[in-house]
């Protein structure tokens, strides 16, 4: 029913929506059909369309949602080996099945219901930078499994130059607080002092670019003394 290309992108995209929350970039999903173009891309997800596998939500970028999957796809129940028949035990055999008599090993302790309430400073630019506020008090409950060690806090999102970064306007992201971040990391930036802005931060020689992911903005570039790392993105959280 699905060409092989299709059935690629397919897999691809359901692994991508269960892995991170979110669909896969048009460049993510070039790359791992190994595609020259993106309207190659364009046209299996058309086809995927018509097929009933995939839905666009309109109005928003990076939403695909997967419909279903093919069918040969779907786990399939086991077939029982049939059972030998059993020999006469003597007087000394004991019985089994033996796996009921060992107690099982007791798995570790988690809490996937866990929440930790984390600082709400404000609302940061994905777009211009503005100035962020803080300390006025709020707070948001995130996922234990979202934050490691070390010190986070939250910033709401406003704008839209990192959508496709995956990172929508009214979104809250939550940032691992750090002075520095590897090159290509999505950081919060505090620009000469008073701007602070979410962008992806890339060295250039003896220079700081913040680069968005929307081509509709530019690239910013600063010397090394004007940007200050505040944080890096380690988890998003969004309201439908």
């Amino acid at each position: 029913m699905l060409t092989r290309k299709q059935h690629e992108l397919l897999i691809f995209i359901d692994r991508h929506l269960r892995e991170t929350g979110f669909s896969p970039s048009f460049e993510e999903m070039k790359a791992a059909l190994a595609l020259k173009s993106k309207s190659g891309i364009h046209r299996l997800i058309t086809a995927l369309e018509e097929r009933g596998f995939l839905r666009r939500r309109a109005h928003r970028a990076r939403a695909l949602e997967v419909i279903r999957l093919p069918e040969n796809l779907a786990p399939k129940p086991a077939r029982a080996a049939p059972r030998a028949p059993e020999a006469p035990l003597g007087p000394n055999v004991i019985r089994g099945p033996f796996a009921a008599t060992v107690a099982p090993r007791p798995a570790p302790e988690t809490n996937d219901n866990a929440a930790v309430t984390l600082p709400l400073y404000g609302r940061i630019a994905a777009g211009v930078p503005i100035e962020a506020l803080r300390d006025n008090g709020a707070s948001v409950d995130v996922p234990a499994a979202l934050i490691g060690s070390g010190d986070h806090y939250a910033l709401e999102v406003a704008g839209d130059s990192m959508i496709d970064a995956g990172i929508l306007d009214g979104d809250t992201v939550i940032i691992n607080r750090a002075d520095t971040a590897e090159n290509g990391a999505i950081v919060v930036a505090l620009v000469d002092e008073n701007e602070v802005t979410l962008k992806r931060l890339r060295r250039r020689g003896n220079s700081i670019a913040l680069e968005p992911a929307n081509p509709r903005h530019e690239t910013r570039i600063f010397g090394p003394d004007r940007v200050k790392v505040q944080g890096r993105l380690v988890g998003l959280l969004r309201r439908y």
